[in-house]
This record gives C-alpha cells, structure tokens and sequence, in this order.
C-alpha cells in the first residue's frame, strides 16, 4: 500500500513537472514570437526614419515655406538622363571618339597642375591592385632633374634622347624663383618643370624636392624606374645601353654604408630610437636609381620622414642618410648598395670636383665609364656609373664633341 502510494506521488511529482515545464516553453515562444515581430516592425520603421525626419526638419508642411530645389546633373547635357538606350551612348562616343584605357592612362603633356603637396602625394601612392595591364605598353625610365635654374647641359641631353621617344619621361624640380626662361632647353624639356618649392643645400627640403619629383612621376603608370640628377650630370653611355642597363638590373642603385665617424655615426641622433637604431643608420649618395615599388613607398613613408624631419638638421643633411636608411632598412634584398653617377670626391671638403672646360678629355670621360670595378647581376663588370657630375656650362662644347665617338650618340 504504501509502495502504490509513493509511485502515485512519485508520478504526481513528474507530471508537474513536465507540464511546468511546458508552461515555460509556450511562454518563451510566446515572448520570443512577440519579440520578433516587434523587431521587424521597428526596423521597418526606423528604415524610414532619416527620410521622414528629413522631410520633417527640411521641408514644412506648408508648401509655400518649402525650399526650392534645382538637381544637380553630372551627366552631359547631350546626352538624355535615361540611358537605358545603348543606341544613345554608342552615337554619343562615335560622336567624341572612343576615350580607352589607353588614353585615360595618358600622362598629360604638361607637368603642371594645382596640386598642394599633400594632395599630390595621397594621388601618386595609389596602388592598382591588379598588377598587369590588359595591354601591352612599354615600361619608361623617369628623369628626373634637381635644379636651380636651367639646364644647361640641355643640347647634350637632348641628343642622348633622340629617337627614344615612349621610352623616357622628364621631370624637373627648379627653384620657384626661376622665371622659365631657358633658350638652352629644346622641345622635349618644355612643360616638364613641376610645381616646385624653395630647396637649400644641406636642409631638409632637400628630401621632399625628392619626394616631390617621385610623386609627379609616379602619376605617369608606364614610369617603372625613378632616376635622380641635377643640372650637372651626363650621361656616359647612350639611351639604348642605359635603359637595358638599369631595366634589366635585378636591383635597384642607392648607395649605403655605414660610417663610423663624425661626417656618417656621428650624425645620428638618438631620439630617432627606437624607430631607428645607431646598427641602421647610414650614408650615402643622394643620387640614386629606384624602381616603382620604392618610390611609392618613399612618398607614402610617414614614420621616418617625419624623424629626420624633426631630428636630422645642419649639420646632419638628411639628403645623404633619409634615403640610404629607409632603402637598408626595408629594401636590403633588392638594393645594390651603389649609386650610378660617378662623382669625384678626392679633393675632399664638402662639395665634390666641379670639371671646367680643359678637363672635359677622352680619357677622363673613358675613365669614368670603365675605370671601376663592380657586380652587376651576380656578375663581374667595368660598367659601374652611366652619369657623371659636376660638369660645368662650359664643358658642353666639348662633351657635344666627344659624344659621338666616346658615349656613342649625338
């Protein structure tokens, strides 16, 4: 008896339970029901929200105190707003010309534009991200001049140029002073001067002279290969063994050492750590050679830009240390630790031999073509420098004389 009792509570207790518990269920589902339906209504609602405040706050509810509105039409006024019809638009561009990727790719003919600096930069460091173009075009080497005024060395450039049009792009960087006026300079120099700024020797806007002349050329996509040189350089080779030389290379050309003394060490400033330690700092020339993953990435530098703006000053000349830093630190593997351009330090003092007329000799020019020893591609050579520097306006003579028979154009 008593058993039969505790199995009747026993499942007394179960059965409620059970049913507590399926009270419990229905009473989530109702709330859970509830709460979805409150959920879609209101988001219905709030989809509407900003266009009916909108029209509350915009337009009264009287129509003589709403504002009038005139839209405002991007599209051609030629050409109907509805283009649905593919009729239209395909009279439209026979009617214009077909503008392709070819042509939009064009770089304009003048290097003039109202850019500041900043918006400049933001522009030339934009990256496609497919990486090959669906047509064939070929890859140009920009030339790119830091100057004062002219250039004076201009009739020998230009005969170096000659017949290589596609192949080159010039830029130049002259002090804002300059009025324009270059008799000397051909047509291929005309409308290459970019929108330039004030630059003294050994300050600071050195560097963004530099800068400023990788970011105008970076805007010209067929640009693969960046050089920099200044109003007294030549070339010591012509167009066809240049471009192979520095478009077939599997490394790019700054110079970079490391100087344990006064002029290289001894400039290093020690609140640049630790961004940059004493073991990454380093010297070198400032003319150099780089190809378009670099130079997009000097103008796009911040971090260490900014370092040697603040930190590296008289008599430390970011111009010598910015770049061969920056190129060590992130580019090591590609880089050849070179410069191209000859230049001849043995005189010593802070400015290298300036070579006047009577200089200017077949066996200074033979010298500086071949008179060193270097690697190039994992090869032993004697072509080391294809620029050399300081030649002064008066050597053009001569340099147009030898030019034929010694650098092999003209």
């Amino acid at each position: 008896m008593k058993n039969e009792q505790h199995n009747q509570l026993f499942f007394t207790s179960k059965l409620f339970n059970c049913q507590r518990y399926l009270h419990n269920l229905v009473a989530y589902f109702i709330l859970f029901g509830s709460g979805l339906i409150i959920g879609i209504s209101l988001s219905f609602y709030l989809k509407d929200l900003p266009n009916t405040l909108q029209n509350k706050l915009f337009y009264p509810q009287s129509p003589q105190q709403r504002p009038t509105y005139t839209p405002i039409i991007t599209t051609s006024p030629q050409i109907p707003l509805d283009l649905t019809d593919n009729s239209i638009i395909n009279n439209e561009a026979k009617s214009v010309g077909r503008i392709g990727l070819r042509d939009y790719l064009k770089p304009p003919k003048s290097c003039k534009h109202d850019m500041k600096d900043e918006e400049l930069i933001w522009r030339a460091s934009m990256v496609p991200r497919v990486r090959v173009l669906p047509f064939k075009r070929r890859p140009k080497i920009a030339f790119m001049f830091l100057t004062r005024g002219s250039l004076p060395l201009a009739p020998l450039w230009e005969r170096f140029f000659r017949g290589y049009e596609g192949l080159y792009s010039i830029y130049i960087h002259s002090q804002p002073f300059f009025n324009g006026n270059a008799p000397e300079e051909g047509p291929i120099f005309h409308g290459r001067r970019i929108p330039s700024k004030s630059v003294e020797w050994g300050k600071f806007n050195m560097v963004e002279a530099e800068r400023r002349l990788l970011a105008n050329a970076l805007l010209d996509l067929s640009n693969e290969r960046f050089v920099l040189l200044s109003e007294s350089c030549i070339p010591l080779y012509n167009f066809t063994t240049i471009y192979n030389y520095i478009m077939n290379s599997t490394k790019t050309f700054t110079e970079s050492y490391d100087l344990p003394s006064p002029v290289g060490r001894g400039r290093y400033k020690k609140k640049m750590r630790p961004w940059i330690t004493l073991d990454q700092w380093r010297k070198g020339s400032q003319w150099f050679e780089v190809d378009r993953e670099i130079a997009i990435d000097v103008i796009s530098d911040q971090k260490y830009f900014q370092l040697f703006k603040r930190y590296c000053k008289p008599a430390c000349y970011s111009d010598e240390h910015y770049l061969p830093t920056f190129v060590t630190m992130r580019y090591w593997w590609k880089n050849g630790n070179r410069t191209l351009t000859w230049v001849d330090w043995a005189k010593g003092g802070p400015h290298p031999t300036r070579f006047i007329r009577t200089e200017v000799t077949a066996d200074l020019l033979s010298r500086m073509r071949n008179g060193t020893k270097c690697e190039y591609n994992g090869e032993p050579t004697d072509t080391c420098y294809l620029f050399a520097r300081k030649f002064l306006p008066s050597t053009l003579d001569r340099l147009l004389r030898f030019a034929p028979k010694i650098m092999k154009f003209g």
